[in-house]
């Protein structure tokens, strides 16, 4: 069984991800530096594209190329130069602007013409034995919702159920934030010129990307010279962070983690949390819960030391503790806002979660010790607005929250967002649809726990415990798909993971 997450990884994608903006400015600076003429660039992406489309679809005959007017469709006038000359059939439709079109794109036009290909207008009536789409229609400086007649041909690109390969990015979708503001095509497969761009990788991108390419076209080394906006995330970089451990190590050594949280109710919360936590390996694990999940956490996993929260089982746990998780079940009522209080005044390693954050959102204090891991309904309370606006850009919104709560935040949802209050911002690409369950927030705070309290600093322990996180969920829908998944599925397949020097 496969399933999305698996495909787009073994596509051996890049992890330096660079803003769509810089990217736009920086293809006519490298082609300067390097000597390579954009022209020359263009007919390496399409070339990357075609090879694509022969690899995946090796027995279409005839290709239906939609080229925009810009140089996203000059890729495409260019692809379907090269298809022409493999002996396929292609019908090319070309949306006519009110400006001419850029000069590379123009040469690709003329090139096209030249080898006897014909041109028609987007409203032409679309072949019936039309076996592959190429999307060439809108690049990446769409800055609005397509108009006419690019939505019209978004609509029936998708309706036609035909495979699609979209050229640099699925148009209609915002290539720096992965939004969209109105239609947008959804590709089989996307292949990324240059570099990868932040909305091929959060917002709504899973939707529309299929799976995922990239091609440097040959400016690896130039772009290695510049500093990415963020990096993107997968199981292959958990060594780096979780090297074997020392033969005689003791669980002295991997930590005193505290997790406070389970009000009425709320116990499966607190016990996946703590469960999480020794799963990933921290040494000793406490739990201030209701007294009356006591017996059952016990029974349950008896590994964990277990008391009744009270002002005084706190102060003693705070004492005793390394690191702390708060949040987990544990309500907004007196008894968890008293918690919250008492926590926010610690000052060793913490993360903050759920009801903690809610409440945090209330009396909103900035600190540089905890790890703040909000869902966009949080993060919106976080910051007093709606979860559209959140959604809208979600790299602005983490950036905004460690501005406003310090620290370091993990904005969750598909293609989570790490970011710290010094800069440093990355993606974690791991995850699937199967985690939209309750309790894998819960997971993640305990699996961040754990890491924190094996005395990774806050941003390593955030970012490797959400690809530890997402990795886990991707091992269960490997082996059972994603509907039906459930959170303390992932508690079984966390060990191997942050075990990473384990021969397969």
């Amino acid at each position: 069984m496969t399933n999305q997450r698996e495909k787009r990884n073994e596509a051996s994608l890049p992890h330096s991800v660079f803003s769509a903006d810089w990217l736009r400015k920086a293809e006519r600076q490298a082609a300067q530096e390097t000597g390579i003429s954009l022209f020359t660039l263009m007919q390496r992406a399409a070339k990357a594209a075609f090879l694509l489309a022969q690899s995946e679809f090796p027995h279409t005959r005839h290709w239906l190329i939609l080229c925009g007017h810009g140089n996203n469709g000059g890729d495409g006038f260019e692809v379907a130069r090269l298809a022409k000359s493999a002996g396929i059939r292609v019908t090319l439709l070309a949306v006519k602007g009110c400006k001419p079109l850029p000069e590379e794109a123009e040469t690709a036009r003329q090139g096209w013409l030249k080898s006897g290909g014909v041109i028609n207008f987007a409203d032409s009536a679309w072949p019936q034995d039309v076996d592959l789409i190429i999307d060439g229609l809108l690049g990446t400086g769409l800055s609005s919702a397509p108009r006419a007649p690019y939505d019209g041909l978004i609509d029936a690109i998708n309706s036609a159920s035909l495979p699609v390969i979209s050229l640099d990015i699925p148009s209609g979708l915002d290539a720096q934030t992965g939004q969209t503001a109105g239609k947008a095509v959804h590709a089989t497969h996307t292949v990324s010129f240059i570099a990868l761009k932040p909305g091929l990788l959060t917002g709504q991108a899973r939707d529309y990307t299929g799976k995922l390419h990239c091609d440097a076209l040959g400016l690896q080394s130039w772009l290695g010279g510049h500093l990415a906006t963020l990096q993107r995330l997968d199981a292959t970089q958990l060594s780096t962070w979780l090297p074997p451990r020392r033969p005689c190590s003791h669980k002295g050594e991997h930590g005193r983690l505290l997790v406070v949280g389970g009000d009425t109710g709320f116990a499966g919360a607190i016990r996946m949390a703590s469960e999480a936590a020794l799963r990933t390996g921290a040494g000793l694990v406490r739990v201030l819960t209701h007294k009356e999940h006591s017996g059952p956490l016990l029974t349950a996993r008896p590994e964990l030391m277990v008391q009744e929260l009270t002002a005084e089982s706190l102060d003693e746990g705070l004492k005793w503790a390394d690191v702390l998780v708060i949040g987990p079940g544990l309500g907004q009522r007196e008894w968890g806002k008293k918690a919250v209080e008492r926590a926010a005044e610690w000052d060793k390693p913490a993360l903050w979660d759920a009801d903690a954050l809610n409440l945090l959102a209330i009396n909103p204090r900035k600190r540089q010790n905890r790890v703040l891991t909000p869902h966009p309904g949080e993060a919106a309370r976080l910051l007093g607005c709606s979860v559209k606006e959140i959604e809208s850009d979600r790299l602005l919104s983490a950036q905004k929250i460690t501005a406003r709560y310090g620290g370091v935040v993990v904005l969750k949802g598909a293609g989570t967002l790490i970011a710290s209050e010094h800069g440093e911002m990355a993606v974690a690409d791991v995850g699937n649809a199967g985690m939209a369950s309750g309790g894998m927030g819960d997971v993640l705070s305990g699996i961040i726990g754990g890491l924190l309290a094996q005395k990774l600093n806050s941003y390593d322990a955030a970012c490797a415990g959400s690809v530890v996180h997402g990795a886990a969920a991707d091992e269960i829908a490997h082996r059972q798909g994603t509907r039906g998944m459930l959170a303390t599925d992932l508690l079984a397949v966390i060990a191997p993971l942050v075990n990473p020097d384990l021969k397969k």
